[in-house]
Order: structure tokens, then sequence, then C-alpha cells
């Protein structure tokens, strides 16, 4: 059958799947994103997280948090929002850019948010172009740009979309986002990617002081809701743990790789939080493995390729390895 449009646009779409495999086994692994599917360990929330209003002073604390993760010596030029998607759709209503320079081959969100305010689309190369966009490391390649590369494309405005850089924080540019010198550079962080909680919708904009009061002004007084607040106050005090989290996705990446591998499947690319593989045939085994149900990401611009997340449990590899040896 014909791969239902909404699995092209984004991962974690298991309503879709459902519909579309009725008969799979449930309950479905989804290995169609790239969260950590470990997840830090979410504390004990006092009752009052979830019945009043977050605090002004809590939020305050969240960014500060988040400025010193992300070496920002200024907290007034990180904005905590309601994930990193909802600064996406916002920063088109607060620059000018009419010609952005974004990939094809990359998150489709970016040039999405840009069309929708009438701006054109041009290639990462065009000199024409008034911002570029840059999603670092890749998503779905997950192919990089060292640090020094990607501050030498600040001759102009730059977005640099950090999704996926706690997975190797050496890449970040973060720190300088928005610095005397470095006003022409933003920066997208997410949360749940990497601690695995994207269900708290909670990530950042860094950008130069005034940018961020206006990103601050636009996004209202809760931005951020008081639970999302309490769980990345407690995550990002604790740099034991994602320095951990680390050397266990190198090995899972390595356990991963080989599983595919031996499925057939050549590695094209990814991060420690995903794998993005090449099949000739990657449609039918994206459906063998959508009927085992296990859903995974095929991409509009190549059929042959098929991106994994990894599996979490110990069970959830055995499925996989199952359904792959089936393929």
């Amino acid at each position: 059958m014909a791969t239902p449009a909404a699995l092209l646009g984004h991962g974690g779409r298991l309503g879709a799947a459902r519909t579309a495999w009725p008969n799979a086994p449930t309950p479905w692994l989804d290995l169609s994103t790239g969260i950590n599917p470990c997840p830090y360990p979410v504390p004990a929330l006092a009752p009052e997280t979830w019945s009043r209003l977050p605090d002004p002073e809590s939020l305050g604390a969240l960014e500060q948090a988040a400025a010193a993760a992300f070496g920002v010596e200024d907290p007034s030029r990180v904005v905590a929002t309601a994930g990193s998607e909802a600064v996406i759709r916002l920063l088109p209503r607060l620059l000018a850019a009419q010609r952005v320079a974004i990939s094809a081959q990359t998150y489709g969100g970016h040039a999405e948010a840009w069309r929708i305010v009438g701006a054109q689309i041009v290639a990462p190369g065009d000199p024409t172009a008034d911002l570029r966009v840059l999603v670092n490391p890749n998503n779905p390649s997950g192919r990089v740009l060292p640090r020094d590369q990607v501050l030498d494309l600040t001759d102009g405005p730059l977005l640099v979309d950090e999704a996926f850089v706690d997975v190797d924080p050496a890449l970040s540019v973060a720190s300088l986002a928005g610095a005397p010198g470095h006003e022409r550079l933003l920066v997208l962080r997410s949360f749940g990617k990497f601690y695995g909680l994207a269900g708290a919708r909670l990530g950042f904009l860094v950008a130069e002081p005034a940018l961020a009061a206006r990103a601050r002004q636009a996004l209202g007084d809760w931005p951020v809701s008081g639970p999302a607040i309490a769980v990345g106050l407690a995550a990002y005090a604790d740099p034991a743990w994602a320095t951990q989290t680390r050397l266990r996705l190198i090995e899972d990446t390595v356990q991963m790789d080989g599983l595919l591998r031996r499925a057939g499947f050549e590695i094209a690319g990814g991060t420690t939080l995903f794998r993005l593989t090449r099949a000739a045939d990657a449609p039918r085994r994206f459906e063998g493995l959508a009927q085992a149900g296990i859903l995974t990401r095929p991409f509009p611009w190549d059929e042959t390729l098929i991106r994994f997340g990894l599996p979490g449990r110990e069970l959830d590899w055995r499925r996989l390895a199952n359904a792959l040896e089936s393929l």
C-alpha cells in the first residue's frame, strides 16, 4: 500500500499508523522519532505544580539553569518555550526575512513556517537569502558542521536548530548566540529529544536580548507548564545523568547498526539518537515493519531511505530483531 501522507511529514504519528494497519500487533513500537527511549527519571512533583499557574520566578530559574547548561553567560538571552517547534512557528512573525535559505532535506517544519508568512524558500547557498537556517546535527542525515564552520556562516543572520546537539555538546554555538559580536546568530535548543521527555514540550531560543524580550512578550505570561519547569530544573542540574546517557547511546548505536546491517540495510547517516538507512526495497521493508507493529520513518524526497529511532527495553530490541529477520 502507499505510505499514508501523514507519516511523511513527522515521526510519532501512531494514530495514522493504527488506521493504516489496523491488524498490526499492539502495542506499537514507535521508532519513527529520534527521542531517547530511556528518559530522564521524572522526580516526584509537588501537587501545587499541577494546580498553580507557573510563577515568573520559577520560569526565570529554568532559563538560568538552561543558560548554565548551554554555556550562555547572560540568561536574558535564553527564552523558555513550549518546545522548539513553538519558536520555529513564532520567528517568522518576529523577523523580517523574505528569502530564507533552507535545505530541502532537513526538518520540514522550518520551511513550512516561513511559507505560511509568504517568505520564499531558497537553496542554502543562495547569496540573496536574508536568513539562513541550519539544522546541526541535521535531521535526518545526522550530518554535522564543526563549530568553527557554523560561525563562518554568520556573515548574515543565521538560525541554528540544535535539537539533537545534546548528544555532542562540543558542536553547539548556543553560548555565543546573541552575545556581542554575534547578534545575528540565533539558536534553538530542544529538551525532549535527548532527555526523552518530548511530552513535556520544552525548548529554548537563544538570541540577542532585544529579540529575546520580543519573543517573551509574544509568548505571554505562561509559555511553559509548571511540570515542564520542574522537570527541566531537575534535569539540567544533573550533568552526571547526561554524561552516562551519552555513553549508553553510543553503545546502543553500535548494537543498532549491527542489527540493521545484518538485515541488509546500509547505514546512510544519523546520530546516536537515530539511524538513517538505505535499501533499494525500503518501501517494502517499511510496510513489513508496520505490519509487525513497528513504526519507522520514510521520506518523501528519497523512497530508499528509512530512519530508525532506538529501542529502549530489551523486549523492544528482541521484537525489532525478530521483525528485521522476517523481512
